[in-house]
């Protein structure tokens, strides 16, 4: 089969490998493509915490595709059902998945990407966010990510103010229904408009989705007191400096909303799904930019310089 392979910082490759056998408990994919995630742009550049080269498909993580074959006792799955997995070889033809680490696909998808991990994602957060009716919600990081919270929040009866740095950003979470949008340009001047906003009193509800130091700092100060603040973005360069005064100040629930326990993932994206197929999540206008597993270097350099009309990338295999 064939799978790429990071073989340094900004390099990757094709090589044809040796396709592998589910054994015991495992099913074998035949993928159809691969979500590309920010989160393995850490790689891709090169920390120093890495070693090259990475395995074949690694780090993909986000695939979806159909059962190509079952192992030794799995139940549930035949060869030709359409899934959603989370695995973390997917940047290939072929991975292989724990059984209980799938989602069927229902028909009503079956022309549609699914990569589920990253929607499963967005999911748990929300649910960890505790968004109610009524409330008024800042999603600061208009991303693929911040754009799902959007659509999430808007069909649970709260008001968005939605705050990126990117005006492209800004107008698809108008269109998912962003009561506000504003700007991240200026820390004072962004806080001036969300305060006028909210006549002073601030929001209950607001999750950080960048995982850059500022925008975190911006987003305690937006939030209100006794609100919430929900830690979305993935911060994986180095320490950072936050406002723990101001926090304890507004007696502030803190809450570092991403799952590591599998079973909460395949929760989420059972639970994703189901919305897509409702017609609540909508995520198939984030998917802006789809390549083939060649090129998955310029997948990985899209979403690290983001430029104007980028939501998603997506490789196909």
């Amino acid at each position: 089969m064939q799978a790429c392979v990071i073989a340094g910082p900004g390099r990757a490759l094709v090589e044809r490998v040796k396709r592998p056998e589910p054994g015991p408990g495992e099913v074998l994919l035949r993928l159809e493509g691969s979500g590309v995630c920010a989160s393995s742009l850490p790689v891709w550049e090169g920390r120093e915490w890495f070693s090259y080269p990475q395995e074949p498909g690694a780090p993909g993580h986000e695939g979806w595709g159909r059962v190509a074959a079952v192992g030794e006792g799995v139940t549930g799955f035949v060869e030709g059902d359409r899934v959603a997995g989370l695995t973390y070889r997917a940047h290939a033809e072929y991975d292989l998945a724990k059984a209980d680490a799938l989602v069927k696909l229902p028909q009503a998808l079956k022309d549609v990407p699914v990569p589920g991990e990253p929607l499963g994602c967005a999911v748990n957060i929300f649910r960890r966010s505790q968004v109610e009716a009524g409330q008024t919600v800042a999603i600061v990081g208009i991303g693929f990510l911040g754009v799902l919270l959007t659509q999430l929040a808007v069909h649970a009866g709260a008001r968005v103010i939605a705050v990126s740095r990117r005006p492209y950003s800004l107008e698809f979470a108008r269109r998912c229904g962003a009561q506000h949008t504003v700007l991240m340009d200026d820390h004072w001047r962004v806080l001036e408009e969300v305060k006028g906003l909210t006549d002073g009193r601030w929001c209950e509800r607001v999750i950080e989705a960048t995982g850059l130091e500022w925008p975190l700092n911006l987003a305690g100060e937006m939030t209100a007191e006794r609100g919430r603040l929900v830690i979305a973005g993935y911060h994986q360069d180095g320490m950072r400096q936050v406002n723990v005064q101001l926090w304890n100040w507004r007696g502030l629930d803190v809450i570092n909303a991403h799952e590591r326990d599998p079973r909460m993932y395949l929760q989420g994206m059972r639970e994703a799904v189901a919305l897509i197929e409702q017609g609540v999540l909508d995520p198939r206008p984030l998917y802006t930019h789809t390549l083939p597993l060649q090129r998955l270097g310029e997948a990985l350099e899209l979403t690290r310089t983001r430029p104007d009309g980028f939501m998603k990338a997506l490789v196909t295999a």
